[in-house]
């Protein structure tokens, strides 16, 4: 698991200020209901049908990611706070 840079509030406060400055515009409406991973110290996002779908692609570059998870189209979802994803899975 990574170790987390910030408290839980802090990647929160992160992440919800990237989505409405940078990722809202370009996702609601086009994947609403899909979740969107932030990347709360590059800005970097993607996009997936499950919250571990989004985070691979920015794990995969930075496995000390520190992510956000939103619901598109939705201000919360269901998990909160990180995680790796396990080879099983």
């Amino acid at each position: 698991m990574p170790k987390s840079k910030y408290s839980i509030e802090e990647i929160a406060r992160r992440g919800d200020e990237i989505y409405d400055r940078s990722v809202r515009a370009e996702v609601e409406g086009k994947y609403d209901g899909q979740v969107v991973a932030i990347d709360v110290d590059t800005g970097h996002y993607a996009i997936g049908d499950m919250g571990w779908v989004a985070a691979e692609p920015l794990l995969s570059q930075n496995p000390d990611a520190q992510i956000w998870l939103v619901r598109i189209g939705e201000r919360a979802y269901h998990r909160f706070g990180y995680w790796k994803k396990r080879a099983n899975v």
